[in-house]
């Protein structure tokens, strides 16, 4: 059997997704039993911990909820501590689909960090309004960043290599938006390299959504502060580092 340090590590994080997260452990599972699955319960009042573990994942239970910044930087110190080489996002809710793992897994050949990327000419994921608006401004900044074109720097799809994985681990911020803004121009700043890989977004099998219409308004403005924000802790993570 291959060491943790051979394997990939696919981080779950999860929070009242009782109803999604066996299916969605049993999908990355049947993409690749190599696959060791780790779902961060991130203080669910459901059964979600449980029904995980029933499903063949490991679980780690965080007493509250720290959101989905908080449930990564735990899955990314779990990655650390095991030693391994490779860690990718799956969220819990069905929508990112475990068959496109090995895919996103592969973009860590050219760079230290990957992105599943929803619009990229590959499925029919669309977001409209001030919520696409703030996307498409966030992704034209953080390519003039990167010297990369990326089409999509919200996707919690992403996988990291060991120098990304020790980046989060003393980096990966816990603020809205945080968890994909703060933290890609953190690492960034940090030296780190990023690509893209397309991909197909699926819609969510069971519950609602994070956001809704009358949500998406605030997005843009949200969006813009988190960006104004990473800018300036990219700028002293960088000074941290060097």
């Amino acid at each position: 059997m291959a060491s943790p340090r051979e394997r990939a590590l696919i981080i779950v994080p999860a929070w009242n997704e009782e109803q999604n997260v066996a299916n969605t452990v049993r999908e990355i599972r049947d993409a690749d039993p190599a696959y060791d699955v780790l779902v961060i319960d991130d203080g669910s009042t459901d059964a979600t911990a449980a029904v995980a573990a029933a499903a063949g994942a490991r679980v780690v239970i965080l007493p509250f909820n720290m959101g989905v910044g908080g449930a990564m930087r735990t899955g990314f110190t779990y990655a650390q501590r095991h030693g391994y080489s490779q860690a990718i996002q799956v969220d819990a809710d069905g929508q990112h689909n475990p068959a496109d793992i090995a895919a996103v897994l592969a973009g860590l050949s050219d760079a230290d960090i990957s992105i599943a990327a929803r619009f990229a000419d590959v499925g029919d994921y669309k977001a409209r309004g001030p919520r696409r608006w703030a996307m498409k401004m966030l992704a034209a900044v953080l390519s003039r960043i990167s010297g990369v074109r990326l089409t999509d720097v919200t996707s919690g799809f992403r996988a990291a290599n060991r120098r990304a994985i020790d980046q989060y681990v003393r980096f990966y911020p816990a603020e809205y938006l945080g968890d994909t803004i703060d933290s890609l121009v953190g690492a960034i700043h940090a030296g780190l390299t990023v690509t893209q890989v397309p991909v197909a977004m699926r819609p969510r099998a069971h519950g609602q959504p994070s956001h809704n219409p009358l949500a998406a308004a605030r997005y843009l403005f949200r969006a813009a502060f988190a960006l104004a924000l990473a800018l300036l802790r990219g700028r002293r993570t960088k000074e941290r580092t060097s």
